[in-house]
């Protein structure tokens, strides 16, 4: 199995811990990670967007004005689509642009992503950060015992404890930091932004994870 080093909050390495060499260890595969990362933001579109065709304006049908002898070019209505309050051409209309991946494609895409940051030495792992107030100081503090403050920096937390959810609040106005909870079950209803996910792992530049969350990970990766 594959090592890392663990340091606590401070910075300070405290020794090394084995990692599972099937999730951080594999080689990573692009085009799922396309697919998957694809997937994500085309689930986050609204599919709101809507206009009016030349048929749902309103406007009179007959002809503005005769066919010959005016010197203009010929006009068949005032609601086709070159006049002004006129129809769009092509007008989009309301759409669902869901997209679904199998579970087997979604591990990988993680495994992937996760092995990524691992290969590349960017992923950080530390005994356990918790807050028992949410201070945007402290997270500061921890940013630059790691020497990770000018980085984009992915925090993945275990699971909803008010500690954890302290440090989310913490972080939550820092620029280029992110702190997600990786436990979510219910994720796929679409309105919690929490979960582990392969597009704000390979958005950041740095992914902190505690040492809980990397067995959260393997117990629940390996299955």
């Amino acid at each position: 199995m594959a090592q890392i080093e663990l340091h606590n909050i401070k910075g300070e390495k405290i020794g090394n811990i084995q990692i599972s060499d099937d999730i951080f260890n594999i080689v990573p595969n692009e085009d799922v990670l396309w697919r998957y990362i694809d997937m994500q933001l085309t689930n986050g579109r609204s599919g709101t967007a809507s206009a009016k065709t030349r048929g749902e304006v309103s406007g009179g049908g007959k002809k503005p004005y005769p066919q010959k002898h005016t010197g203009r070019a010929r006009q068949g209505s005032i609601r086709a689509i070159q006049w002004k309050h006129g129809g769009v051409a092509h007008a989009p209309k309301p759409r669902n642009y869901l997209k679904r991946l199998n579970k087997k494609m979604k591990r990988l895409a993680l495994k992937s992503a996760l092995s990524a940051r691992f290969q590349e030495g960017n992923l950080i792992v530390i005994s356990d950060i918790r807050f028992e107030k949410a201070q945007t100081k402290q997270v500061k503090e921890v940013l630059n015992n790691l020497g990770i403050a000018k980085e984009k920096v992915l925090f993945v937390l275990p699971r909803k404890e008010t500690v954890y959810e302290n440090v989310k609040l913490s972080g939550r106005n820092i620029p280029g930091v992110k702190v997600i909870i990786a436990d979510n079950p219910n994720n796929n209803d679409g309105n919690n932004i929490d979960g582990l996910n392969v597009f704000d792992i390979i958005n950041a530049t740095k992914v902190v994870l505690t040492e809980g969350t990397v067995r959260k990970i393997e117990e629940v990766l390996s299955k």
